[in-house]
């Protein structure tokens, strides 16, 4: 089975991270209102590392990827990028959302020039910047259409090529496939792939699918119902797989059913947790 336990917060991991979560617990609202959506997270993300966090809803996946993000701040712990304490948003982490959140009256090669242009790029670059992304995600020809002109699949990748053209050290990405159909969710899956072993990018991955977490991913690390735990982590094989029929093999399903059953008994608790 391509799927091993490993403790993604051992002193050896520690010892070469690029993102570290320490003991971090994020609390909402005071009193007997405040829910405690992640308590007392401790992971280590190492370079070119795809990392997916699966969990049942309301686990916290989504804020533990916002503090990355330096959009949120934890009531508790602290969170590091290169022994750097994160406390706000940085072009060295680029965010990619579940809908694209593009600008709608900017073409797509605006889009993506935007993040440069704010980093204070040359304008005589911009253009080039831009081009290199769109090509790297399959958008060439596309340039100057405007995102109402295009599929749901067309803007996520013009959403990945905007996060990718500011060269982030790091890629959070917040089910950035969820809205899609399956056949388009599968053929980014394959690009997503691609432009990770092209770029050597180190990615931080929201999902609900665990057969997308397989695929994609280095490592998996599974959330407990809230408030949000690290339940179990697994090395996988699966990242290096070429083709996507690799999910119908038997190794896959064993591992799929594996961390099924993990994520079922947090479900039922969490099913419990909104009556």
């Amino acid at each position: 089975m391509i799927i091993e336990p490993i403790d993604l917060y051992s002193s050896e991991r520690r010892e070469n991270a690029k993102v570290r979560v320490q003991s971090v617990s994020k609390r909402f609202g005071e009193g007997e209102a405040e829910i405690s959506a992640l308590e007392h997270v401790d992971l280590v993300i190492q370079k070119n590392d795809f990392l997916s966090i699966v969990g049942p809803s309301g686990c916290g996946k989504s804020t533990l990827l916002k503090i990355l993000a330096g959009f949120e701040k934890p009531s508790e712990g602290a969170v590091f990028m290169d022994n750097k304490p994160i406390s706000g948003p940085n072009a060295e982490r680029g965010v990619v959302f579940q809908q694209g959140a593009l600008f709608t009256w900017m073409t797509v090669l605006n889009n993506i020039a935007f993040g440069p242009m704010s980093c204070g790029k040359p304008r005589h670059e911009l253009r080039d910047i831009a081009k290199h992304y769109i090509d790297l995600v399959g958008l060439d020809g596309f340039e100057n259409r405007y995102p109402y002109e295009l599929s749901g699949g067309m803007q996520q990748r013009v959403g990945i090529a905007r996060a990718l053209a500011n060269d982030p050290e790091l890629l959070l990405m917040d089910e950035p496939f969820a809205a899609l159909d399956q056949q388009t969710r599968e053929l980014l899956q394959e690009e997503i792939k691609r432009i990770w072993e092209k770029t050597h990018k180190t990615i931080l991955w929201i999902t609900h699918s665990i057969e997308e977490a397989l695929f994609l991913s280095t490592h998996v690390l599974v959330m407990t119902a809230r408030p949000g735990r690290v339940k179990s982590s697994f090395i996988t094989g699966f990242s290096n797989a070429k083709d996507h029929l690799v999910t119908t093999s038997l190794e896959f399903t064993q591992a799929k059913r594996k961390i099924f059953e993990l994520l079922r008994e947090e479900a039922i608790i969490s099913e419990t947790q909104k009556d």
